[in-house]
């Protein structure tokens, strides 16, 4: 691993017991990020998206291979990755700031007082531009405002790595444009690693760093050849994935346990078909 690398999955396969026998969910995934880079893992349902995902917080172990982060590897879950799940797992009957309380007092119990974990419960409310929410329960905010709450809670834990899985894909367009400019102010104030599944492909182009470069605005992206270049990209190759001329239905079962991700070339020489490329074979 080069010093450069904060997260690598390295040959991880897995397999799931059914009554048939073991099913391959995932096939020799390969993949190194970046400190600070934000990854988004695309793919038609059923790809594997949410196992990687499960891998990296140490939910599952994979069969064969494994995940190195820092040069450890993972084992188990930890709270130098939190995972924000599309559904925000609020518990109804607490308010947002104790919702955040809970992971803070389960993180920085005997190294913060209960002054400066107030102080630090207050900060990341301030950061998802919710503290004017703090003492209402969840059945009194909206999707989008108990989402917020949810990335709060997992940004209070201080993670190094944060683990999104479909995060907005439950919120209208317009909350959903609203928080993925959030985040990413987030990210450029923290610096955090991300991963995050999306099944939105614009959403993919606009927030990772392996499709276009920071920094970006939405209004300015729109009528950007780039941008749009890059869109096509992407969605022809998912298009092509799921439509592959001559293979059988068997067949393409067997391609949806391969993830992808797709990178921006470093100029734009490169041969559109040099633009995407397969981590797993």
């Amino acid at each position: 691993m080069t010093e450069q690398t904060h997260l690598e999955l390295t040959k991880v396969t897995i397999d799931f017991p059914t009554d048939t026998g073991p099913f391959r969910a995932l096939d020799d995934v390969n993949l190194k990020i970046g400190k600070g880079e934000f990854i988004s893992l695309i793919g038609h349902s059923g790809c594997g998206k949410s196992t990687v995902l499960n891998i990296v917080a140490g939910l599952h172990q994979a069969t064969e291979g494994g995940v190195i982060l820092n040069g450890r590897e993972v084992m188990e879950p930890g709270p130098e990755r939190a995972v924000v799940f599309q559904n925000h797992s609020l518990l109804p009957w607490l308010s947002a700031y104790e919702n955040i309380e809970l992971g803070v007092k389960q993180v920085f119990r005997g190294t913060k007082s209960k002054r400066e974990m107030r102080e630090w419960i207050d900060h990341n409310l301030e950061l998802v531009h919710m503290e004017h929410a703090r003492d209402k329960r969840p059945d009194e905010i909206s999707g989008g405002m108990k989402q917020r709450v949810g990335i709060a809670r997992a940004l209070a834990m201080q993670p190094e790595v944060l683990l999104m899985d479909e995060p907005f894909g439950a919120l209208d367009a317009l909350t959903r444009a609203h928080l993925q400019d959030s985040l990413m102010e987030i990210h450029a104030a923290l610096g955090n690693t991300v991963i995050m599944i999306t099944h939105d492909v614009d959403e993919a182009v606009l927030l990772s760093d392996r499709i276009v470069a920071r920094p970006r605005e939405r209004l300015a992206l729109a009528d950007d050849p780039q941008y749009n270049h890059y869109r096509s990209e992407v969605l022809k190759f998912l298009y092509e994935r799921q439509k592959r001329p001559g293979e059988s239905a068997a067949d393409n079962a067997g391609a949806e346990s391969k993830i992808s991700t797709v990178e921006a070339p470093p100029t734009t020489d490169i041969p559109q078909e040099a633009m995407l490329r397969v981590v797993s074979s």
